[in-house]
């Protein structure tokens, strides 16, 4: 019998290679790829959360996957905005997502420097 992630492991199943922190990060712009030419104006510019969602959505569409030899496996949805990943096949079904809600937009706004109108906090730089 093979053996499933246990309910909000996320990530990795047990026996299954950890994932660093350059991983999460490639399986992150493997879900969200084609997102930053689209929309470079509104990166530039900066976006609210609530563009920065809809956005998001729209790019991770409503199912997608990705996955082959020396890669890690990905699959993703814009409902909720959840991108699952690992060194192994992913279950999307039984497994917790790298990355869910609040977590892909703060993941969004680090990985392709996206500024946020609406925050107050001056650049330090």
């Amino acid at each position: 019998m093979p053996r499933r992630a246990k309910a909000g492991q996320g990530g990795n199943p047990p026996g299954s290679p950890s994932l660093s922190a350059a991983d999460r990060e490639d399986i992150f712009r493997t879900a969200t790829s084609g997102f930053a030419a689209r929309y470079a104006d509104e990166i530039a510019v900066g976006m609210t959360d609530d563009d920065l969602a809809a956005a998001l959505a729209e790019t991770l569409g409503i199912f997608g996957g990705s996955g082959g030899p020396g890669r890690p496996s990905v699959a993703f949805t814009g409902a909720g905005l959840r991108i699952w990943g690992g060194w192994h096949v992913v279950n999307h079904v039984t497994e917790k997502p790298l990355f869910a809600g609040k977590a892909t937009i703060a993941m969004a706004r680090e990985v392709y420097a996206i500024p946020n109108p609406t925050d107050a906090q001056l650049s330090l730089l």
